[in-house]
């Protein structure tokens, strides 16, 4: 067990991603707490908002994998495709899916209103903007240029 975390903890890939990931997720909880004036535990493992963690993570691993075996290798470009993928997903699937939970707990609350109505409110903090996606992108690129070189 002891060999495993000693490779796990040695592995820059890995490490990359890791630090990348933290970064983001704290600066979620700071800018919520500079922003919104109150302090947001559910940020450190929350989806959605500035910056996108899962791009941060995605990248810097991309980013880290390039620097290390080359910008040529197969490993790199399933890793850049990967990465194109999450961040399709932060910016389009998600963020779509945020907008629709929005407008269905308005419809709900607007129900609830007019006739007793017991349901949970959904997430509405899914997705990401565009410009978080793209901070996510240039922290992972920025961590992992950090712990690689």
């Amino acid at each position: 067990m002891a060999d495993f975390m000693d490779e796990i903890v040695a592995n820059r890939v890995f490490m990359a991603a890791m630090v990348s990931w933290i970064i983001a997720q704290s600066l979620k909880v700071l800018i919520s707490l500079l922003v919104d004036k109150e302090f947001k535990f559910e940020r450190f493992h929350g989806s959605g908002g500035m910056p996108s963690s899962h791009t941060a993570t995605i990248v810097a691993a991309s980013t880290a994998i390039g620097i290390m075996d080359g910008w040529s290798s197969s490993v790199y470009a399933l890793s850049l495709i990967m990465a194109f993928i999450v961040m399709y997903d932060a910016s389009g699937v998600r963020r779509s899916v945020g907008k629709q939970a929005k407008l269905l707990n308005d419809i709900i609350k607007d129900l609830y209103k007019h006739k007793h109505l017991e349901e949970e409110k959904l997430k509405e903090l899914v997705g990401h903007k565009p410009t978080e996606v793209a901070v996510g992108a240039l922290l992972g690129i920025l961590i992992a240029n950090i712990i690689v070189r």
